[in-house]
């Protein structure tokens, strides 16, 4: 099968998607798909600050991938002043995929996020006569269609129109379902994965063992909606306590700089280490330097950290929220508190390091469950038979393009008051 697949983020972005997007990749070029990437990557300065930019490095590319790099034109244009011109960064990409196909006929279009690289795969759909396949991420959940009108009807249209949508988790899928108002049905539930050959517990050590002081980890992106602030308010309240333990904070984003200031504080100063960005391919060592695994996020699509500190053998620490409930048990493969509450965090984390049975017992069920349900055989293998499906009921003629709503996605009506039209990075 020769699959097109449009991501919105890939390496070096330093991006949970970008793990995603690799792991997938691979396992379709193992099972004899034909895949190329079309990757869209932020080159200007501003863009590259935030999670890392530029083209797709050749080499983090998997073997039989054959790679695009598309440079989003339109949402650089925050570095010159102007709102990001979303629409432009659409057409390229269905150009692009248009011109594909007309050189070798693709079979697939798989776009990762519906929005924009969903509705740019929506609209090759319809040029084409391909069937498309869009997996819906946190960011289009949580965000998109929630700013402006213009993004609503974007989104709403990807949801309503494409032949088949993916998304990570039964909860996620209800919140998305409700608040866009199409049927839950629509959605095929493929739970987010891991590499468990890559992420595995540190040898000779039993998954739930602390070292001296014990080592709080945070893996992921710097984000305030990912409770990182909260986190640091945590910590703080454990050493104010009588508390011996360090904080390890890896990855980058948004709010890494404001983060790093807190850090300094006099109340943190000494307890607190910030890594900054770090490869994919050197998480499993950040891992290792772990005891406990914190995750206060606010929501999720599906946690793709999680999974990794559970392969890790680390006992897990995150919040009872849409995207995390669908992996995290409480009191069975880890704890789970109330988001932005950085006391009820802080209670969770002394109940783990006073309770060693506990900590083993969570661990080693997470780390079973991780290796029986969340790796990427498994994933892999429901995706290709989505594709399947798809092929199996697309019609065989050409389908008439759809006319672009006039209150949705045309250039004239868009709402330039977004505030993703300025800060396209948090979208």
């Amino acid at each position: 099968m020769r699959i097109c697949f449009v991501s919105r983020r890939y390496w070096p972005a330093v991006s949970g998607m970008s793990a995603y997007a690799e792991n997938l990749l691979r396992a379709l070029t193992a099972a004899g798909h034909e895949v190329t990437l079309v990757s869209q990557y932020r080159g200007d300065p501003q863009g590259r600050a935030v999670y890392g930019g530029g083209p797709p490095p050749p080499e983090r590319v998997p073997d039989g991938v054959r790679l695009v790099a598309l440079e989003s034109l339109g949402e650089q244009a925050v570095g010159d002043g102007g709102p990001a011109d979303f629409e432009a960064d659409v057409r390229a990409l269905c150009d692009t995929v248009v011109a594909l196909h007309a050189r070798a006929p693709l079979d697939v279009l798989h776009a990762q996020y519906g929005y924009p690289p969903g509705l740019a795969a929506l609209d090759a759909s319809d040029r084409l006569g391909v069937p498309a396949v869009v997996s819906i991420q946190g960011g289009d959940g949580h965000w998109v269609g929630t700013c402006c009108g213009t993004h609503r009807s974007a989104i709403r249209r990807v949801l309503r129109d494409t032949p088949a949508l993916l998304i990570g988790s039964p909860s996620f899928r209800a919140e998305v379902a409700a608040r866009h108002r199409v049927p839950a049905e629509r959605f095929t539930v493929v739970p987010g994965a891991t590499d468990t050959g890559r992420f595995r517990p540190r040898p000779g050590r039993e998954p739930g063992a602390l070292g001296d002081p014990p080592v709080l980890l945070y893996h992921g992106r710097v984000d305030v909606r990912k409770g990182v602030l909260d986190l640091l308010e945590a910590v703080r309240t454990l050493l104010a306590g009588g508390r011996r333990l360090r904080l390890l904070v890896s990855g980058t984003g948004p709010d890494l700089d404001r983060l790093t200031e807190r850090a300094r504080r006099a109340d943190l100063a000494g307890a607190v280490e910030v890594l900054g960005p770090v490869g994919y391919h050197d998480a499993p060592s950040v891992y290792h330097r772990g005891d406990l695994f914190l995750s206060p996020t606010w929501a999720e699509g599906f946690s793709n950290t999680v999974l990794e500190a559970m392969a890790s053998g680390l006992p897990v620490v995150s919040t009872d929220v849409v995207g995390v409930v669908d992996c995290v048990r409480d009191g069975v493969n880890g704890l789970l508190v109330p988001p932005r509450d950085p006391q009820a965090l802080a209670g969770a984390v002394g109940r783990l390091l006073d309770d060693a049975p506990l900590r083993h017992r969570l661990a080693g069920t997470a780390l079973r469950q991780v290796r029986d349900q969340w790796s990427w055989p498994v994933a892999a293998a429901r995706i290709g038979a989505v594709y399947e499906e798809v092929r199996a009921s697309w019609p065989t003629r050409r389908t008439a393009a759809r006319k672009v709503p006039a209150d949705g996605t045309g250039r004239s009506a868009v709402d330039l008051t977004c505030r993703f039209r300025w800060e396209p990075h948090l979208l």
